[in-house]
C-alpha cells in the first residue's frame, strides 16, 4: 500500500483535457483512410518506438520490394526488345530468311544472269558466324541495359524475390512442355523432310567442295528444285502413321488418308502479298534498269570513286542501315540494289562487295517501332516506349554497322571471290558502256 501510493505520487498527473486531445489525434489520423491505413500508421508507429529492430527490418523489406519491381520491368523490356531483334538478325543467315536476301538473289538473275556464286550453302557460310556474333554482343548490351549484368553483379547472391521469382518461372516453363506431349508422327515426318531440304540445299554447291549438282549438267539443278520436290512429298504423303496389315489384308476397308499438306491448307497459308511484293519488287528493279535510271543515279554518286573501297562500303553500309529506320527493308533494298551494281562496276569492284552489305543492312533496324513489323509487334505490347527502342537499338545499330564491315572484309572474301573482277560482271559492264552516259540520262530524264 505504502509502495504504491509512492509510485502514484512520483508519476506526474496528466489532465484529463490532455488525455482527450491526445485519443482525438489518434483517431483523426485513423479515420483519413477508410481501409485502415490510418490505424496501421499509428500501430507501425507505436511498434517503431518499441521495438526499432523491427522499423528498419520493415524498411529494408520495403525497399527491396522497390528494386525488385523496377528489376522485373526492365527484364520484361529486355525480353520485349530481344524477340524482334533476334528475329531480325537471324533471318539474315539463310537465303530464304528475309525478304532482301531473296530480293538480292532474284536481282542477281536479274542483273547478272551467269553468276552463280550466291548460294543456300555460301550465303550460309558467310551470314551464320556474323549472325552468331551480332546475337552475342547483342545479348550482352540488353542484358547490361536492362537485366543488370555487370561485372560485380556476377559475384552477388540473388534476394530471396529474385530466387522464388525464377523458380516459378523455370517451372511455368517445364509444365507447358509437358503439355506438348510427345511428337506425332506427322511432325516427325515433316522434321525429317525439313532436315533433308536443308541438308540438299546446303550440299548442293558449296563452293569448297564439290556438290551433288556437279552429277548433272551446269544449269540443270537449282535451289527452286529441292523446294518444288519437297512440297510435292507434302501433298501425298499420309499424315497418320500407315499400317503395314493394310498391303496384305485385301478385305481392308480403303480409307482415304489426309496427307501432311492439302490445296486448301496451302492457299490459305501462303503469304500471297508477300509473292506479290517480292515480283513487283523484281519488276521495279528491272525497270531502274533498263530505263537507265539506276545508271544514271550512279553517275551522281561519284565522289566514291575516288575513296578506297572498304571506306566507300562502311558509308554506303552506314546509309542504308539508318535510311531503312524509317523504310521499309524491302523497299529500301529494292531503291538501293540496281544503284550498287552500276557503282560497283564503275568501281571496278566485285558487285557483291556493295550488294550483300547492302542486302544484310537492310534487315538492321533497330531504333523505331516502324522500322520492321517484329519492332512494332513488340511495341504494340504497350510496355515499350519509343526512347527505349532508341536507347537500346541505336548501339545495336553501331554493332551490327561494324560486324557486317568486318565480315565483307574478312571471310567472305574467299567464300564469293570478292577480290577479283568477275568475268560476268564484265559482260555486263561492256554491255552498259555501249551507251554513252548522256544519252542513257536524256532516256532517264525522257522516261520520268
Amino acid at each position: 500500500m505504502i509502495t504504491a501510493a509512492v509510485r502514484t505520487k512520483v508519476r506526474h498527473p496528466v489532465s484529463t483535457e490532455i488525455q482527450f486531445l491526445a485519443n482525438t489525434e489518434e483517431l483523426q489520423v485513423m479515420s483519413q483512410s477508410p481501409t485502415g491505413e490510418g490505424a496501421h500508421h499509428v500501430a507501425s508507429k507505436t511498434r517503431s518506438k518499441d521495438c526499432p529492430e523491427e522499423a528498419e527490418t520493415s524498411l529494408d523489406l520495403s525497399a527491396t520490394s522497390t528494386k525488385e519491381e523496377e528489376y522485373r520491368r526492365n527484364v520484361w523490356k529486355g525480353l520485349l526488345l530481344s524477340i524482334p531483334y533476334s528475329a531480325s538478325i537471324g533471318g539474315t543467315a539463310t537465303l530464304t530468311g528475309t525478304a532482301p536476301n531473296l530480293i538480292l538473289l532474284g536481282g542477281l538473275k536479274s542483273f547478272f544472269p551467269q553468276c552463280d556464286t550466291v548460294n543456300f550453302g555460301s550465303w550460309f557460310i558467310f551470314a551464320f558466324p556474323l549472325m552468331l556474333l551480332f546475337l552475342l554482343l547483342g545479348w550482352l548490351w540488353i542484358c547490361f541495359l536492362y537485366a543488370g549484368m555487370t561485372l560485380r553483379g556476377w559475384r552477388k547472391k540473388k534476394s530471396n524475390i529474385r530466387a522464388d521469382a525464377e523458380h516459378r518461372a523455370q517451372a511455368v516453363i517445364q509444365e507447358e512442355y509437358k503439355n506438348l506431349g510427345p511428337m506425332k508422327f506427322a511432325e516427325q515426318a515433316v522434321f525429317i523432310l525439313f532436315c533433308m531440304f536443308a541438308i540438299l540445299l546446303f550440299f548442293r554447291d558449296p563452293k569448297f567442295i564439290p556438290g551433288w549438282a556437279n552429277l548433272f549438267t551446269p544449269g540443270f539443278t537449282s535451289d527452286a528444285v529441292m523446294g518444288v520436290a519437297v512440297v510435292t512429298v507434302l501433298f501425298f504423303f499420309p499424315s497418320q502413321r500407315p499400317s503395314l496389315k493394310w498391303w496384305f489384308d485385301f478385305k481392308a476397308p480403303n480409307t482415304e488418308t489426309e496427307p501432311l499438306l492439302t490445296w486448301t491448307k496451302a492457299q490459305h497459308s501462303i503469304p500471297w502479298n508477300v509473292i506479290i511484293l517480292l515480283g513487283g519488287g523484281f519488276a521495279m528493279a528491272k525497270g531502274c534498269e533498263q530505263s537507265g535510271l539506276s545508271l544514271w543515279i550512279s553517275d551522281q554518286l561519284h565522289p566514291l570513286e575516288g575513296m578506297p573501297p572498304m571506306l566507300a562500303v562502311f558509308i554506303i553500309t552506314a546509309v542504308i542501315i539508318f535510311f531503312t529506320e524509317f523504310a521499309s527493308n524491302t523497299a529500301t533494298i529494292i531503291i538501293f540494289l540496281p544503284v550498287l551494281s552500276e557503282l560497283a562496276i564503275r568501281l571496278k569492284v566485285h558487285p557483291l562487295y556493295l550488294m550483300i552489305p547492302a542486302t544484310v543492312g537492310c534487315s538492321y533496324a533497330f531504333m523505331l517501332p516502324v522500322s520492321t513489323p517484329p519492332n512494332s509487334i513488340a511495341f504494340a505490347s504497350g510496355h515499350l516506349l519509343v526512347k527505349d527502342m532508341m536507347r537500346a537499338g541505336f548501339l545495336m545499330n553501331l554493332i551490327g554497322l561494324l560486324l557486317l564491315n568486318m565480315a565483307i572484309n574478312t571471310w567472305a572474301q574467299p567464300i564469293f571471290q570478292l577480290g577479283t573482277f568477275p568475268e560476268w560482271a564484265h559482260n555486263h559492264s561492256a554491255s552498259v558502256t555501249a551507251l554513252p552516259p548522256a544519252s542513257v540520262a536524256n532516256k532517264t530524264l525522257r522516261a520520268l
